[in-house]
Order: structure tokens, then C-alpha cells, then sequence
């Protein structure tokens, strides 16, 4: 089992923490030539050892973000409490900026909206209404800024966008629930410090648009419920006015479920009466139309209905209009 926590945490250090967090990149590097720290992480459960979420952990119990030895002590000094936390958390990005590049398709359902999101965590992607955006183009140039009604947000999403604009707009929604394993309160210390915990160290700016999006979140709680989508989607689902457009977000959490129930959960929201929104990798399931070449295309793809109309960061830093029809863009 250390073979599989050594070659985790090596992808993680060579493939996906370079560029993000020095400070991650360093401690991966280190836990792939330690066999003391691998037993211990390999104690985890496998869908629970996350190089961000074991990081994340380790941090809101007191681990400061230096060097790897030092890291390394204190992982080994607490170990059984390290093993414990991780395996009763779960990784939630709960990233506003991913709403950047699902705001050209909220653009193109008719409001008033109803916006339930699956894996929602503190429903910090439950207020597109409420940010700003700032789409630049790829030299750092303002395309466009979009402000909520009332003025600029404390929250502003900035995106690099290539391509044509669609014709963008602030969508007007009227109710926000989320459904999610272990929802979190914005209202909570300390569920805003496990926020915190995940991200990255060195991003910064991510941190800054994170407690800000709490703030609006603690301000005007959205409807969380605990448990299982699928067992409870279809309840919450009825909950909606039925004056308004029932919208059911997935940004970035199929990727956490085994296929079978990510697709049987696929064909659940589409038999609802709801418009869908989703961005996800294309060969994480084959509900896009049209069909997607996974190795031909870039980045994570955002569809809504399953028909893919945008190509995006995962994350939400740059975003490309994809359908093809320029007479829709502005």
C-alpha cells in the first residue's frame, strides 16, 4: 500500500503542484522518498489520501507551511490524529472563480432562476448574482466587467478569455439550496477555517476571494441539506419555487464519484424538470453532445443539457467560448 502513497504524492509533486504552491510541491516530493510518512498516510483510506486534502488536514491541526522536516515532525508526532481527520473529511474546493466560466451559460437560461448545486460545501457557488467579473484577454486587457446590481462585489472573478464573448448577463436567481456529504456554514469559525485549511499555500488572492465569498454566504445563508444526491435530490428539487427556472449545477464534483453512480446520478438530474450546468473533464462520462475527443481537447468542458458550449480551467482562471456560432457572440 506505501507503493501506491509513494506514486500519489510523486505525481502530485512533478504534475500538479509545480506552478500553484512551492511549499506543496516540496512536501509531496519529500512524503515519495519517506517510507516512515508513507506508512503513515497509507493507513488512510485511499479516496481520503488527497495530496490537498492530507495537506489541508494537517494544517488546521497546526502544521505551519515550512520546510518538509519540519512538516515531517509534526505529521509523525501526530499521527493517529492526522490518519483520523483525514478519513472523516472530504477535499471541497468550493472555488467561486469556477462561476466565471458558467455565468456565459447561466446567460442563456431565461430568469428568474432557482440554483440547486450538487457537492455544494459552504454554497459559495450558489451566488453568481453576487460577484463581479472582469474578463481579460490572453495580454491582461479588460474585455468586459460585470458588476451585480447594487455595485461592485468584494468578490471579483477574474478570468483570461480567448475567442469570442457570448452575450453575457447577471442571472437573477431567487433561491439557492445545495445538497453535500458534510455541508459547511459560513456562519461557523470553524468551518471557515477548514476553508481555509484547503487552499493552496501562496494563492493568496485565492484566499482573499474566499473568505469574502463566506462573508456574502454568512450574510444570506442558502439552503443546505445533508446527505447523498441521489437519494435526496429529487426532495430538494421540489422545494423550488415553481415560478422560476430550476437550474442543477455540478462544477467539479462528479469527478469524486465511482462511474456507475456518477452516471446513474447523470441520468437523475436530466429526468428532472431542471436545466443542467456542468464542467468536468470530457472522458469523465460520455453525456456530452456533441460527443468529445478527449485527447483533442482543452481543458475541462462546461455544457448545459449536455450540449458542450465552453472550454475552461478547471478552476475557472481562463475560459473559451466553444459552440461554433458566432452569430451568438457579442
Amino acid at each position: 500500500m506505501t507503493d501506491a502513497v509513494r506514486a500519489r504524492f510523486e505525481r502530485f509533486a512533478a504534475e500538479e503542484a509545480p506552478g500553484r504552491s512551492d511549499v506543496y510541491a516540496e512536501w509531496a516530493a519529500g512524503i515519495a522518498a519517506d517510507a516512515d510518512v508513507q506508512e503513515v498516510l497509507a493507513r488512510i483510506p485511499e479516496t481520503h489520501r488527497q495530496p490537498p486534502l492530507v495537506f489541508a488536514v494537517t494544517r488546521m491541526q497546526g502544521a505551519t507551511a515550512g520546510p518538509y522536516p519540519q512538516w515531517r515532525r509534526f505529521v509523525l508526532a501526530h499521527a493517529d490524529a492526522v490518519v483520523a481527520e483525514c478519513t472523516r473529511r472530504r477535499v471541497q474546493t468550493n472555488e467561486p472563480l469556477r462561476l466565471a466560466p458558467l455565468l456565459p451559460v447561466l446567460s442563456r437560461i431565461e430568469g428568474p432562476v432557482a440554483l440547486l448545486e450538487i457537492g455544494a460545501a459552504a454554497g459559495l457557488c450558489l451566488y453568481p448574482d453576487r460577484y463581479s467579473y472582469r474578463l481579460r484577454d490572453a495580454d491582461g486587457a479588460l474585455r468586459l466587467a460585470l458588476d451585480p446590481r447594487g455595485g461592485a462585489s468584494p468578490v471579483v472573478l477574474t478570468s483570461t478569455v480567448t475567442g469570442p464573448l457570448p452575450p453575457l448577463r447577471m442571472p437573477e436567481v431567487v433561491w439557492r439550496a445545495g445538497i453535500d456529504l458534510a455541508p459547511l456554514d459560513a456562519r461557523s469559525s470553524a468551518d471557515r477555517d477548514w476553508m481555509r485549511s484547503l487552499v493552496w499555500p501562496g494563492e493568496t488572492e485565492r484566499e482573499e476571494r474566499i473568505t469574502a465569498a463566506l462573508d456574502i454566504a454568512a450574510a444570506d445563508p442558502p439552503l443546505l441539506v445533508a446527505g447523498d444526491a441521489a437519494e435526496r435530490i429529487d426532495e430538494l428539487a421540489a422545494r423550488a419555487p415553481a415560478d422560476a427556472t430550476l437550474v442543477i449545477t455540478t462544477p467539479g464534483v462528479l469527478v469524486y464519484l465511482p462511474r456507475a453512480a456518477r452516471l446513474a446520478l447523470i441520468s437523475r438530474i436530466r429526468a428532472l424538470p431542471a436545466r443542467w450546468i456542468t464542467i468536468d473533464a470530457p472522458g469523465l462520462h460520455d453525456a456530452w453532445d456533441p460527443p468529445l475527443d478527449a485527447g483533442a481537447w482543452r481543458g475541462s468542458a462546461v455544457a448545459l443539457d449536455g450540449r458542450v458550449m465552453v472550454a475552461a480551467d478547471p478552476l475557472g482562471r481562463w475560459w473559451e467560448w466553444r459552440t461554433g456560432n458566432r452569430a451568438d457572440a457579442a
